[in-house]
């Protein structure tokens, strides 16, 4: 296999997203993922590959558990290990990104083993300990991810932050994370036929897992999204995605992972604010429910399933 891998996006013919790294069997899975994963995962989990596959320089038959356990020390060493486009000297990837990682190349060699392309999964489910005799099973996990609790905008700051906004579709967009607890991907992804207006609910059809919600919104998410229909939305923008580009070649077009970003960055900066990310936003939302009185269980259902352990 070459040292470098490199990833290609395009659309296929249904207009999903299709990722290729050029490697035979990661691109069949990866094509297999697209017909069950959201265009966001595929991207993610090709880019993984392509890390593992550019430090590892293997092809996927000839991997080891070793080189598993090599491609970890690089990655948390840093230098010419961490990413394919890194320097030497560059600090280690966070043990979030190495779990997601293994998670990935692991997923790649599920589906491998599942056709008989291999026969083990070398991607180990974790490390021996001294008490495995009397415990089997009870290893210690390759990565150890620190609990941390989640960082949350006080009230002062998400009106800092609201006021820094200049439309009302970027108004809109915040409402529906820090009022309605969506995901990035989950605004994004909302259709006009969606918003139930007259029951101030929102409809998910697409959730994290293939989940469907139907989500209660604050009135000033309905007030602020109305605002932008009748007075900034292009008239006939060719989609109907609810948030898309107002200014410039793509304007009308669907807005971006990228431009909301950009869109909550600059306001971040122009409210001094030092913290105020998509998915704060959203913990923000959901720590204010259980404040609120709502149950454990209800929150929960708004928030991940468990990660794969590694």
């Amino acid at each position: 296999m070459p040292a470098a891998v490199r990833l290609t996006r395009s659309r296929d013919a249904a207009g999903g997203v299709a990722a290729r790294l050029g490697v035979p069997l990661v691109d069949e899975y990866l094509e297999f993922l697209a017909g069950r994963g959201r265009p966001d995962t595929v991207l993610a989990v090709a880019y993984d590959l392509k890390v593992f596959f550019t430090v590892v320089a293997k092809s996927p038959r000839r991997v080891r558990p070793v080189d598993v356990l090599a491609f970890m020390t690089a990655q948390l060493m840093g230098g010419e290990g961490r990413l394919q486009a890194g320097g030497a000297g560059a600090g280690g990837v966070s043990a979030r990104t190495l779990r997601r990682r293994l998670s990935s190349v692991s997923g790649l060699y599920g589906f491998l083993q599942a056709r008989g392309d291999v026969t083990v999964n070398p991607v180990p489910r974790g490390l021996p300990a001294r008490r495995e005799r009397q415990r089997p099973g009870q290893g210690v996990p390759l990565v150890r991810v620190p609990r941390t609790l989640p960082q949350i905008l006080a009230p002062g700051e998400i009106n800092l932050l609201t006021a820094a906004l200049r439309t009302h579709r970027d108004r809109a967009m915040v409402a529906a994370m820090v009022l309605g607890g969506l995901r990035r991907c989950e605004v994004l992804g909302l259709r006009l036929g969606d918003l139930r207006f007259a029951e101030r609910r929102v409809f998910i059809a697409e959730g994290k897992g293939g989940h469907q919600r139907l989500i209660p919104v604050s009135a000033r998410f309905f007030t602020a999204v109305s605002a932008y229909l009748d007075d900034e939305r292009p008239a006939d923008p060719g989609t109907d995605r609810v948030f898309v580009v107002l200014k410039g070649p793509r304007r009308g077009r669907p807005l971006s992972a990228d431009g909301l970003d950009e869109i909550l960055g600059g306001a971040r900066r122009r409210a001094g604010l030092a913290h105020a990310t998509c998915h704060q936003l959203r913990h923000t939302c959901l720590t204010q429910l259980r404040k609120a009185g709502m149950s454990l269980e209800a929150v929960q259902a708004q928030g991940p399933p468990n990660a794969q352990r590694f």
